[in-house]
């Protein structure tokens, strides 16, 4: 698929470092694809660990409890 949107951020010293030290340590020769698999690895995770449920947070299934 054709990439259109264009996103940018801005890093301090010490994330650029970091990157830069990660990229060179695994190799990393595109950071522009690392970065945006990083990115939507992250955002797919989320929404996976988020996803609908069943029962809320709070009403787990108990057998021993009475519904009602």
């Amino acid at each position: 698929m054709k990439r259109v949107h264009k996103q940018s951020f801005l890093l301090n010293a010490r994330e650029m470092r970091a990157i830069n030290r990660y990229c060179e340590k695994y190799r990393v020769s595109n950071k522009s694809k690392f970065m945006r698999e990083t990115i939507v690895t992250a955002i797919l995770k989320k929404f996976d660990e988020d996803h609908p449920t069943l029962f809320g947070l709070d009403e787990k299934p108990n057998l021993f409890s009475r519904s009602g």
